[in-house]
């Protein structure tokens, strides 16, 4: 599978750019998931189709291939004016701060911000919700992958209560790692305070489906949404991360 999803040309109809804009590096965990590995690929796809004027790359920082380091390199050494890395990843942490950084060490090259958190994010979180037919007596747990960089609980917390004032009802946290409580502690506990007959439902905090969301899905609620991509609105908000990047 080749990095590169879209061969920069002007485009007919719709958004226009500067042709000699940087390569955008879309940079994913990376899974083996089949199913994963097609919604992440969804977003690039549609910010290809959305900007034919990119030059769309996609790369990875674990599981998967091209790396991210290898992906910047190789446009930096082409004839493109730069490379903005924007990470598909929903917070800071780990990755974003040593793996990507890293990666844009060097002139020409540099990282946008991660996707999370984003008011839309949160609206897409509420559509799962919906179509997983979330009743008024279901308690919701919001599952995030996890971090031990507390800026990425904060951006999770930040989520979190942005969807308790749209749904108008708490919202408890679990993380699938790297942080405490855990999913399956979160759904215990929002089944303690559920109200006789309600339902335990997750909101999945997660991009795809993959490792952390068979882990969810064992992880005793009665429903589990699915996760965020695909969606048009994450298309969107790659672009208005590369583009503040730039």
């Amino acid at each position: 599978m080749t990095n590169a999803l879209h061969a920069r040309g002007p485009a007919p109809d719709g958004p226009r750019g500067d042709l000699d804009a940087p390569v955008l590096v879309g940079c994913s965990h990376g899974t083996d998931d089949a199913d994963g590995r097609a919604a992440v690929r969804s977003i690039l796809t549609g910010v290809a189709a959305y900007r034919p004027d990119l030059d769309v790359r996609e790369a990875f920082v674990d599981v998967q291939e091209p790396e991210v380091a290898d992906v910047v390199a190789h446009a930096l050494d082409s004839d493109a004016s730069g490379a903005v890395v924007v990470p598909l990843l929903l917070s800071v942490g780990f990755h974003v701060k040593v793996d990507i950084a890293a990666a844009v060490d060097q002139p020409g090259a540099t990282a946008a911000a991660p996707l999370g958190p984003d008011p839309r994010l949160v609206d897409i979180l509420v559509d799962r919700l919906e179509t997983a037919g979330l009743a008024p007596d279901d308690s919701v747990v919001l599952a995030a992958a996890g971090s031990t960089d507390p800026a990425a609980a904060l951006a999770v917390e930040s989520v979190a209560a942005g969807l308790a004032d749209r749904l108008e009802q708490p919202v408890t946290i679990g993380y699938g790692a790297g942080a405490e409580p855990r999913v399956p502690a979160a759904v215990a506990t929002a089944r303690a305070d559920a109200p006789p007959g309600g339902r335990v439902v997750v909101a999945s905090y997660l991009l795809a489906p993959g490792y952390f969301y068979d882990r969810v899905m064992e992880a005793g609620a009665d429903v589990v949404a699915a996760p965020l991509a695909p969606d048009e609105r994450l298309v969107q908000i790659v672009l208005d991360r590369y583009d503040a990047a730039t």
